[in-house]
């Protein structure tokens, strides 16, 4: 498949993926903490990317592996905890709407940091997509008027992470494996998580015959899927396309997320329906007749 096709269906794979993700978090926080979600995440996704993948490490050089510490820290190990804890306060589909904030925040910081170049019609469908996800926000707060809102600044400070992770990936580690990169991103957290986890008390919970149990499947399948293969596809999607393709995934993302709220028993209007069609066409503009 053309790297030009290949990269839509990376994207939609991605969104589909990430979009249920906030609704698994949801499920495990009724019998982990936040802190424990976000340890747990990180230490089964270390354990199944390095069964997969532990060949691959010969692949990182030295000069790769600041920039894979950078990405670990920003990219991972910061974003899962700011994330379980945002969802333990906020629905879950008004956090995946927030987190559309990262494909402008990495437009941004790649134009200040990292010397890359945008056209106006990307800084257009940006705008464009930002009014339909600011239009959900609001409409979805009116809704929920006992979420506490602060907690949005945890999910604005996760996407400025995953914005300057994204910029990383594409100027410093495109030569390499993406494989490779997320192996060598989750042994770099493994041993912090652990002791993250340690500290909870984690161990000592009765974990049969309570609500943890069903909590850890959950997080298997957080874990392995939703960051463990995705964070492969992830890195292999911002090596075939752009900094901004790659983040536009976070458009959609609160689509998938929407729906699995009403599944949830969540409510949803026309007006949220329309605002994500907004959101499409955001992502559209900036990605129409872009030759990478």
């Amino acid at each position: 498949m053309e790297n030009k096709h290949l990269r839509w269906a990376y994207l939609f794979g991605l969104a589909l993926v990430w979009g249920s993700s906030f609704i698994l978090i949801k499920l495990a926080l009724i019998g982990l903490s936040p802190v424990q979600v976000g340890a747990l995440r990180m230490i089964i996704s270390a354990f199944f990317l390095i069964a997969i993948g532990f060949h691959k490490i010969k692949l990182i050089h030295k000069k790769h592996w600041k920039y894979i510490f950078i990405n670990a820290i920003l990219g991972t190990f910061i974003p899962v905890f700011l994330f379980a804890y945002a969802v333990q306060q906020i629905d879950s589909g008004i956090v995946a709407i927030l987190n559309s904030l990262t494909p402008l925040n990495t437009l941004i910081l790649g134009f200040i940091f990292f010397g890359f170049i945008f056209q106006k019609k990307q800084m257009f469908g940006i705008l464009i997509g930002m009014l339909g996800t600011i239009y959900l926000i609001t409409r979805s707060a009116s809704l929920n008027p006992d979420d506490n809102y602060w907690y949005a600044l945890t999910v604005i400070v996760a996407s400025i992470g995953y914005a300057f992770n994204v910029n990383i990936l594409k100027k410093y580690l495109s030569d390499l494996d993406a494989t490779a990169i997320a192996v060598g991103n989750f042994i770099l957290v493994l041993i912090p998580a652990f002791i993250v986890l340690i500290a909870t008390g984690f161990f000592q919970q009765d974990i049969i015959g309570t609500t943890v149990l069903p909590a850890l499947g959950y997080m298997c399948i957080l874990a392995i899927v939703g960051t463990g293969i995705a964070k492969i596809f992830f890195n292999r999607l911002v090596q075939i396309s752009s900094p901004i393709f790659a983040s536009s995934v976070t458009y959609l993302i609160p689509i998938v997320a929407l729906i699995w709220g009403v599944l949830d028993g969540e409510s949803i209007h026309l007006t949220q329906i329309l605002a994500g069609i907004l959101i499409l066409f955001g992502v559209y503009l900036v990605n129409k007749k872009q030759h990478l």
